[in-house]
């Protein structure tokens, strides 16, 4: 079962809110008043040790960095099952938690970048490529991507045998807006697909393209379901009983 740790904490933190304000100005002064050497109920006491330090994490958790694992193999070759990320909250513009709702303006996704969102289909946090912006044409003929009618630059890697594979994988250098990514396709057939982005809308694929689900399939992301911009590896811990390292750290460009 997947736990929404920012929507709960959300409402613990309101939670312990309340119970500290209404306590302050209608109970507390009613028990001074009865006996000067009163003290907080247990609730109220709780609301008041934990109401600031929840708070601080909320703040720091919605509006500047959070760290997330990489649950699957859609990233591969650039993200590896077991990497720790952080994402900055912050490179989109400031967003009310929970509702998603820009506050504040700060910059806009770019073509290339590694984005964490909320996908239409599904209430977990994804994490893929944004490669079509508002108003491109993207076209994804022969497992090959044109934006607005530019192919996109591909330099042949080599062929790799990656973890789960039955068979070898060719690994390209995909270019984008002057910026080169490592991914993972086959020769196999896919049926041509075509994209015109509305407004407030994303094309967001996986670099394992033969292993992803993405815009491909469940369509565009949406701007209120932004969430923030992979900015490092911070960490990395191989599945099962293994201690984490730090062999993968870097930053993304």
């Amino acid at each position: 079962m997947d736990i929404d740790l920012p929507f709960i904490l959300f409402w613990v933190v309101l939670v312990c809110g309340i119970v500290w304000l209404v306590d302050g100005l209608f109970f507390r002064r009613k028990r001074l008043a009865a006996d000067a050497q009163a003290t907080d109920p247990t609730v109220v006491e709780y609301a008041k040790a934990f109401f600031p330090v929840l708070l601080l994490v909320l703040i720091l958790r919605s509006f500047l960095a959070e760290p997330y694992q990489i649950p699957s193999e859609s990233m591969v070759p650039t993200l590896e099952v077991g990497d720790f990320i952080l994402v900055n909250k912050f490179a989109y513009g400031l967003r009310l938690p929970v509702f998603g709702t820009k506050v504040v303006e700060v910059g806009d996704p770019q073509r290339g970048d590694i984005m964490v969102f909320v996908p239409p289909h599904d209430p977990r946090y994804f994490i893929k490529r944004v490669i079509g912006l508002p108003g491109d044409v993207v076209r994804y003929d022969n497992k090959v991507l044109y934006v607005n009618g530019e192919r996109l630059g591909y330099e042949l890697v080599g062929e790799v045998q990656g973890r789960n594979y039955a068979t070898m994988v060719n690994e390209f250098i995909e270019t984008i807006d002057g910026r080169g990514h490592r991914i993972f396709k086959d020769g196999g057939y896919e049926p041509s697909q075509e994209w015109q982005i509305p407004p407030d809308r994303y094309l967001m694929l996986g670099d394992n393209r033969d292993m992803s689900q993405d815009s491909r399939f469940w369509g565009l992301a949406t701007e209120d379901s932004i969430v923030g911009k992979a900015v490092a590896i911070w960490l990395h811990k191989e599945p099962g009983l293994s201690w984490p390292t730090f062999n993968r750290n870097k930053w993304f460009e």
